[in-house]
């Protein structure tokens, strides 16, 4: 079969700046927007950020319903409770304000109440779902990031825990990119530091394996343009954002999380979190994403500090950091400058580096974050031992949209070893 020769760049449209979450409304009025739906969670339904939302929409004349059941790590059941609402409150525009997981689950609601499939499993990726394109347009989805982390307001990727499966899944597609994100550095000023911990090593995850994802060219020709993916390898532009957004990462992560009074921080946080979201929502992540997925989804009795306590959790940016410097490991001879490049956009003096030490000179280096961020040391302190091992990587394997683009083939040996690596971090 031969290979890809083009790369496809798309992006929303993104809105910095202190305090924009107050235009919102006018955007909506501007649309020509009669019904919004409001979608949040419980805990950030009582903070500003929805409030102001809510009173902006009330100054520009938009009627609004307000939907507050978001899920943090949001599962199958609590999208369709989501789209069960929405289907019952007909609105012509969506405004998610939240993190990832409200984001996600607004793109969903758009999606399902937009064009109902047969079964909920059609539009999800294969091989778990059918992976069918979206049909067409989607109504407008305004993005309010209240999290500096996934990045979900540029890109079409829309990640639940399917609970038969015990593992994350997706829905891929460029229409499902929010219409406009608003990055509002007043919106993260609530997040406690072991959010602003977790969502912050999430971008670094997000630019380091976008940026040594397999790159475009070696991926196969898809049989019509309609049909290239969003996550397409790594490429030229990609590269150019996810690199960046490592460099603002090695200098504003520690300063965000150790004081939330650093506004040039939370600032520079969140935009680099959509630097991220540019890169990887066209090129894609690889094995620290698709290894992520059964460690969140098959999480037995941890709970996060800083998080919801009503269910056990992993957050996302932990699940994914936990596998990094294993899996950085070894993908590092597939590629050793990209990796040198990585971590010297972290702040790594490579001058004198040598090839073959290129893996564990960018894992020593993501181990440093994780140790100053405090993070769980290993899936073992999130209650894993080897016995699960087996069940980690039953969860790993489907995850083709993502472990395809690893730029070394990793199969469940390879797989197995990897856990394994990562049990203790340090």
């Amino acid at each position: 079969m031969a290979n890809d020769f083009a790369f496809e760049m798309a992006a929303s449209a993104v809105r910095f700046g202190a305090g924009v979450t107050r235009e919102v409304g006018a955007d909506l009025a501007e649309l020509g927007v009669k019904r919004a739906l409001v979608i949040t969670d419980p805990v950030l339904r009582r903070l500003g950020p929805v409030r102001t939302v809510m009173e902006s929409l009330e100054a520009n004349g938009i009627p609004f319903v307000l939907y507050d059941g978001v899920r943090i790590e949001p599962s199958d059941e609590s999208f369709l409770d989501a789209i069960e609402f929405a289907r019952q409150h007909p609105c012509d525009a969506i405004v998610a304000v939240g993190g990832g997981s409200t984001i996600d689950t607004a793109k969903a609601v758009n999606l399902y109440t937009r064009y109902p499939p047969a079964d909920f499993l059609d539009y999800v990726n294969p091989p778990i779902g059918k992976g069918l394109p979206v049909p067409g347009p989607l109504k407008p989805l305004i993005a309010i990031p209240t999290t500096a982390g996934t990045g979900s307001e540029t890109t079409g990727v829309s990640i639940f825990d399917l609970s038969r499966m015990h593992a994350k899944t997706g829905i891929a597609s460029r229409r499902l990119k929010p219409t406009l994100g608003l990055l509002d550095p007043d919106n993260t000023r609530t997040m406690p530091p072991e959010v602003a911990a977790s969502t912050g090593l999430d971008i670094l995850s997000h630019a380091i394996e976008s940026f040594t994802a397999l790159p475009y060219t070696e991926r196969p020709l898809p049989a019509h343009p309609a049909l290239r993916p969003a996550y397409q390898g790594s490429n030229p532009i990609s590269d150019i954002w996810a690199l960046q957004a490592l460099r603002m990462v090695a200098q504003f992560i520690v300063r965000a999380v150790d004081d939330p009074t650093d506004d040039e921080a939370r600032a520079s946080m969140l935009l680099a979190a959509s630097y991220a979201g540019v890169g990887f929502g066209n090129a894609g992540v690889h094995l620290p994403h698709g290894m992520s997925y059964p460690v969140s989804g098959r999480v037995k009795t941890y709970r996060a500090p800083g998080y919801p306590d009503d269910h056990p959790l992993v957050p996302h940016g932990f699940s994914v950091i936990l596998n990094a410097p294993a899996v950085f490991r070894f993908t590092a001879s597939s590629t050793p400058a990209r990796h040198l490049q990585a971590a010297e956009a972290l702040g790594v003096d490579v001058s004198r580096a040598q090839a073959g030490d290129a893996g564990s000179i960018l894992a020593d280096r993501i181990t440093w974050f994780m140790q100053r961020l405090k993070t769980p040391n290993g899936l073992a302190a999130l209650g894993y031992t080897s016995s699960d091992i087996p069940a980690l990587v039953e969860g790993t394997l489907p995850q083709h949209r993502v472990t395809k683009l690893s730029p070394r083939p990793a199969g469940p040996e390879e797989l197995s070893r990897l856990f394994e690596e990562a049990m203790v971090a340090w």
